[in-house]
């Protein structure tokens, strides 16, 4: 346990921020799965759409890798123009 002001602070903070992560690294492994799972064309792009503002969001506040988010939103976009 913290034995002082700035230790408890900074547990506060920490414990804030790991729920934010959390919850938004959650809504980026719901919304592809969701992506994936379509068969509608139309619906995917919109899908498409918000996933894109989600991964670089989460790449810009460097919750992961930009590469990385880069590289699921080729796949995914690989995936909606693959449903022709």
């Amino acid at each position: 346990m913290p034995n002082n002001a700035s230790q408890k602070k900074r547990l506060r903070q920490s414990l804030v921020r790991r729920a934010k992560n959390r919850q938004e690294r959650s809504e980026i492994r719901t919304r592809t799965k969701q992506l994936l799972a379509m068969d509608s064309k139309a619906d995917a792009d919109t899908a498409l759409a918000d996933l894109y503002r989600v991964l670089d969001r989460a790449a810009q506040r460097r919750l992961m890798e930009p590469n990385a988010a880069a590289r699921q939103k080729a796949r995914a976009a690989r995936h909606v123009h693959s449903l022709g």
